[in-house]
């Protein structure tokens, strides 16, 4: 006869292995339902980084005008979407003598108004949450903007700009219609897609990770009293939907995700009953995350990384709660019905087709990758750009260690 306390135990371990295997499941399901997502969206990007002479729109963001900031925002919605290259490319335009005002729209624009990122909410929160991010992002930028004009510190912004170091922005002037047509042109998307999968997958893996695990392991009351969704109808909406804007950034700030990475968790908050202004919060905030204030005040100095993260929080609170109560007026207010269960299910539907369709672009730009980097090497100027830093970084121990527990788990589920 087996011994209670063993069996017990035994009965925990199956019950702790049957978690981390079902946690690490639906990580791999949340990649798998977006990976043909990523893909098209990198590959657009790509493109449009590589076709579009972006050097002549610099020249016209000198200013704090409308112009300079449509530009800027025009810009950086057709850049990169990796937080991390976001900000090192508005340090390059700021250099190049961008207003700061414009550098701060760029920022937003490349993180909140890319196409991949909409692919993304598309897939995991449907085409409303699309709409109301980009009519968020506009009023994010426009919040933001008046804020640094009514607060501007000259002297402040005149030392970050003198600690700024000399850096180039590597693009030179072109003809478009000449590039496109040439097999070279192609091949510098090839080279523009693997640098931006490099930039972008630790990032990616992390956030993907993080919310396949909460899904499983983080009860619906751990939200509810958070976000005070178990207080519903005994305070006024209105104070629960202003905790959850100033909550939300807090809470994207402790996951330490980037703004790929955090649509997966996006997904599991809206499931578990967190307000419109919360998710719309959250999912703003990508650039509070303490790594990217680091490599602000790294680019400008403390204060003026503290006074941005200050401006993004004050503008994210304000286009939360404009969001939520202009889209309840206007009966339009998204109402998420897709289940974390169900987005990550691996299933014979248009997801399994699209991926394979993809993968072979990805292959096609992968070789396209192998083309230019040999045709470099023969010229003698091969050189990668590895915006992570030379050598064995934190970060790349935590993500290798994230991508364990996922190795890890799906043995476990298997078993």
């Amino acid at each position: 006869m087996m011994c209670p306390m063993l069996s017990f135990a035994q009965d925990e371990q199956q019950s702790f292995s049957a978690l981390w295997g079902e946690s690490a499941k639906t990580a791999v399901g949340f990649f798998w339902k977006a990976g043909w997502a990523f893909v098209l969206g990198y590959l657009v990007s790509a493109a449009i980084q590589v076709f579009v002479p972006k050097k002549k729109l610099t020249r016209h963001m000198g200013e704090s005008d409308v112009k300079s900031v449509s530009l800027s925002t025009f810009f950086g919605a057709i850049s990169s979407s990796c937080s991390f290259a976001a900000l090192a490319t508005a340090r390059s335009l700021f250099l190049k003598g961008a207003h700061f005002i414009s550098t701060v729209a760029f920022m937003f624009a490349s993180t909140n108004l890319v196409i991949e990122l909409g692919i993304l909410i598309f897939i995991f929160l449907g085409w409303e949450f699309i709409v109301a991010e980009i009519i968020g992002g506009l009023i994010l930028i426009t919040i933001s903007s008046i804020l640094i004009k009514m607060t501007f510190p000259k002297k402040m912004i005149k030392n970050a700009r003198e600690k700024v170091e000399e850096e180039a922005l590597e693009e030179e002037d072109f003809d478009w219609k000449k590039r496109i047509k040439s097999k070279e042109g192609w091949f510098m998307v090839g080279e523009k897609f693997v640098m931006e999968w490099k930039m972008a997958w630790k990032d990616i893996l992390i956030g993907f990770t993080i919310a396949g695990f909460v899904s499983v392991l983080v009860p619906t009351g751990f939200w509810e009293t958070i976000f005070l969704n178990d207080m519903q109808g005994e305070i006024p909406d209105f104070l629960i939907s202003l905790e959850n804007a100033l909550v939300a950034p807090f809470v994207a700030a402790a996951t330490f995700i980037g703004s790929m990475g955090n649509i997966p968790l996006a997904t599991v908050l809206n499931e578990n009953g967190i307000m419109f202004a919360g998710l719309m919060g959250f999912i703003y905030s990508d650039l509070m995350v303490p790594p990217l204030v680091n490599m602000n005040r790294k680019y400008y100095g403390a204060k003026v990384a503290l006074y941005i993260a200050g401006i993004m929080y004050i503008s994210i609170v304000i286009t939360a709660l404009i969001l939520n109560y202009s889209f309840d007026f206007l009966n339009i207010l998204p109402e998420g019905s897709r289940k974390v269960s169900e987005m990550t299910q691996f299933e014979m539907d248009y997801t399994f087709y699209f991926n394979i369709v993809f993968v072979l672009f990805a292959a096609l730009m992968l070789y396209f990758n192998y083309r230019i980097k040999k045709s470099k090497k023969k010229e003698g100027h091969d050189h990668d750009h590895d915006h992570g830093g030379g050598g064995f970084s934190f970060k790349q121990g935590v993500v290798y260690t994230f991508l364990a527990i996922v190795v890890i788990g799906i043995v476990l589920n298997f078993l």
